[in-house]
């Protein structure tokens, strides 16, 4: 199976088109998205970000991480249902996190019991 990469470079220059876009520095992307400045410099030299602020970039920018993730040839067309489910659950604003676990627990338990084999 092939190893997937992340492609920072591209991740940046999408970033770079939203800030100008939206016609802000890099200082109130920062404050805006609540990653520090120096992760800002740190993408602009080619380096990755750390998942959290990755995660807030995204979130700023509405962009994809799927676009930015290159090499997997060998991915699955589509999420397990039950990682769906999870993923849902914890997006959830309506739960707790321990809320989203005890659901995320019974349909676990009840999907295995009852999914074909």
């Amino acid at each position: 199976m092939s190893r997937g990469h992340f492609d920072a470079e591209g991740f940046y220059a999408a970033l770079d088109a939203q800030r100008q876009g939206r016609n802000i520095t890099w200082k109130k992307v920062a404050d805006e998205s609540g990653v520090s400045a120096s992760t800002l410099t740190r993408l602009a030299q080619g380096k990755r970000p750390d998942v959290d602020s990755m995660a807030s970039l995204i979130g700023w920018s509405g962009l994809s991480a799927d676009s930015f993730v290159a090499g997997l040839e060998e991915r699955p067309n589509e999420a397990e249902p039950l990682a769906k489910i999870t993923a849902y659950l914890r997006a959830d604003r309506n739960l707790t996190p321990e809320g989203a676990n005890a659901l995320e627990a019974v349909l676990k338990s009840a999907y295995e019991r009852l999914r074909r084999a």
